[in-house]
């Protein structure tokens, strides 16, 4: 484990978020937002209407700008979402995750929480300098958000459709040459 598992969770939840918006947009309607909250513990105030998957959608430019900024900026970006809003840091426990940190009350808008949670793991992030952990997806058609925990550095593509289309035409290629 490179992070705590509270990071590696918000992590995933907002390259999740931020991937969604990538042709076709998988976070167009309320049965996706609740597939997104199936996949992530988020807890506290959840309204599933409208407006939250709304917040939802607008937040996604700004996680992918603070996901994939260079450390400086990427600490820059954390500053800015963090003074945004009024925190009430506590401990929580719930679900399967231990004690961890709640930086914002639980009857803040999702979108609100899901930026600040997405900032103080990037905090984790950018004190470990591992924002090469983060990058753009190594597929040449692909704009999506790789998310790498693995130990040895390796994961490069977004996804699995991603990483066999490359495999794929890396063999063609490999047989075309012999």
């Amino acid at each position: 484990m490179i992070f705590t598992d509270d990071t590696e969770e918000t992590l995933r939840a907002a390259v999740w978020l931020v991937n969604s918006a990538e042709d076709p947009d998988t976070l167009v309607s309320l049965s996706d937002e609740a597939t997104f909250l199936g996949g992530f513990g988020y807890t506290g105030r959840i309204d599933r209407d409208e407006a939250e998957l709304a917040g939802l959608r607008e937040l996604r430019p700004q996680l992918r700008t603070m996901l994939l900024a260079p450390r400086d900026d990427m600490a820059a970006a954390v500053n800015e979402a963090l003074a945004g809003v009024s925190l009430t840091p506590r401990l929580a426990r719930h679900g399967d995750l231990d004690w961890h940190l709640h930086a914002v009350a639980d009857d803040h808008p999702l979108a609100e929480r899901v930026l600040v949670e997405t900032a103080m793991a990037l905090i984790d992030v950018i004190r470990a300098e591992e924002g090469s952990r983060i990058s753009v997806c190594a597929d040449d058609t692909c704009d999506a958000v790789a998310l790498d925990l693995s130990r040895n550095r390796s994961k490069r593509y977004c996804s699995t459709a991603c990483a066999n289309r490359n495999a794929v035409a890396a063999y063609r290629a490999r047989r075309a040459g012999s």
